[in-house]
């Protein structure tokens, strides 16, 4: 089953963008290639059930499990030691991808509090654009009595746009609530 935002990708989005972007190509015009999530669990240190609670949390997210990510330098002002399990990520490409936008946009990001817009100005020169949520309750399939300890994540969008200009108009188009310009304000 095709998920109804890669059905309307296929339909309306890749003819506006080509429009738009003057391309006849088709396979020149920008596209989302992977979306990372990623949860930093610095309390994986001390507390071992936390590092699991994220594995879980981000499993119930993602609908897939997330390897768990190793520290790669010993610091010792946090006690940290190089190969000790400090986080986990998950990357979602294809129908997963387009089923876990279209769950971001219609149902977590209205649900945070204050919220008026992800950011405009968080690319990276390539097109790529991350953001971060400061509680991952925000998602309805998470159950607030099982995860007490609030923890937060970065997502990645991984575009094939060549500058940001054209990566904001492909998550324009995919439904990114983007906030209006601060010289609007």
């Amino acid at each position: 089953m095709i998920p109804r935002l890669q059905e309307k990708y296929n339909r309306e989005i890749l003819p506006a963008l080509a429009e738009e972007l003057g391309r006849k190509n088709r396979l020149s015009l920008p596209r989302l290639q992977k979306i990372v999530i990623n949860m930093g669990v610095g309390s994986a240190i001390q507390e071992k059930k936390h590092l699991e609670q994220a594995v879980d949390s981000l499993t119930q997210i993602s609908g897939q499990k997330p390897i768990i990510t190793l520290a790669r330098k010993s610091v010792a002002g946090f006690r940290l030691r190089e190969g000790m399990p400090i986080g986990c990520k998950v990357t979602l490409r294809r129908q997963r991808m387009f089923e876990f936008i279209d769950r971001l946009v219609s149902i977590a990001l209205p649900r945070v509090r204050d919220f008026r817009g992800v950011n405009p100005k968080a690319f990276d020169g390539r097109g790529n654009y991350s953001l971060g949520l400061s509680e991952q309750l925000v998602f309805p399939e998470l159950n607030p009595d099982k995860f007490l300890r609030v923890q937060g994540m970065d997502i990645s969008f991984v575009t094939s746009a060549h500058n940001d200009d054209e990566g904001r108009l492909l998550l324009r188009k995919l439904g990114i609530p983007f906030r209006a310009s601060d010289a609007a304000v």
